[in-house]
């Protein structure tokens, strides 16, 4: 007696195939990154200005960390 096929779902890569009407380029499994060659340089200001909202913001989310680390204001 002759099986009957199974029925797969789709992979990630058809799916999005699918919705975007082309071949997605990135089949399979990302590349493998070697983290040993990546370099991290750090081109940020001295300074970096903040407005009173944003540190209202901190104050608010954060305001007991920072009480635990510096002590209360």
């Amino acid at each position: 007696m002759p099986r009957k096929p199974r029925h797969r779902e789709p992979t990630a890569s058809e799916q999005l195939e699918q919705l975007l009407g082309e071949p997605w380029a990135f089949r399979g499994r990302p590349p493998k990154h070697d983290v040993k060659r990546w370099r991290v340089s750090d081109d940020w200001p001295t300074q970096i200005p903040l407005t009173d909202a944003e540190i209202a913001v901190f104050e608010a989310w954060f305001g007991d960390v920072f009480d635990e680390l510096f002590g209360p204001a």
